[in-house]
């Protein structure tokens, strides 16, 4: 019996639940961050701080996941009648945004362990799980690192309403059904 493969054109289960479970995480992480940074001193304010790290150091973790199941299982291409349609620079937009995603996944949370060691604040997972510095406790670094923090994150954040905006487009507009290659459900 002769057997006709076909190209999946779904990203697997897994893909998808760490695509959704990264994407609240990092909504929750900006919102938080957004907030905590201008509360004065206060318990509040160092409960959150504490969350953020740990809550950093979490999506550390699940974007090293998320990346090596994306080294190893192979995205579904896009329809080919939809890539021939596309202009270059919306490929470029898509392997750009996608490649911008997923440095700044790292960068992000390696940039805010590093300001955390420099500031003197180590980082201890959940309250229980001392992680070790990433530099040496230096005030003078910390004051520089501290602000890449915050650039990278908004970088992060406009790269992720890029991809949403891509996203909308493509169902909205195009009415090409793109989106659900994404989305938990049956084919």
């Amino acid at each position: 019996m002769a057997s006709t493969s076909t190209p999946n054109t779904r990203y697997t289960l897994i893909a998808i639940a760490l695509h959704w479970l990264l994407g609240l995480a990092l909504t929750a992480l900006f919102a938080v961050g957004l907030y905590m940074a201008d509360l004065p001193f206060s318990p509040l304010r160092m409960k959150l701080y504490n969350w953020h790290k740990w809550a950093g150091v979490s999506v550390l973790a699940l974007s090293l996941l998320r990346l090596l199941w994306r080294l190893t299982h192979r995205p579904p291409e896009l329809p080919e009648a939809m890539s021939r349609a596309m202009p270059r620079w919306q490929h470029l937009a898509h392997h750009g945004t996608h490649l911008g995603l997923y440095a700044l996944f790292f960068a992000v949370p390696l940039i805010g362990w590093a300001y955390s060691s420099a500031a003197g604040f180590p980082i201890v997972w959940f309250g229980v799980l001392p992680l070790p510095d990433f530099v040496g406790a230096d005030k003078a670094l910390a004051a520089l690192i501290k602000p890449w923090h915050e650039i990278s994150a908004y970088a992060l954040a406009g790269l992720v309403l890029l991809h949403i905006g891509a996203a909308v487009k493509h169902q909205w507009l195009d009415h090409d059904h793109l989106i659900a290659r994404m989305m938990p459900g049956r084919d």
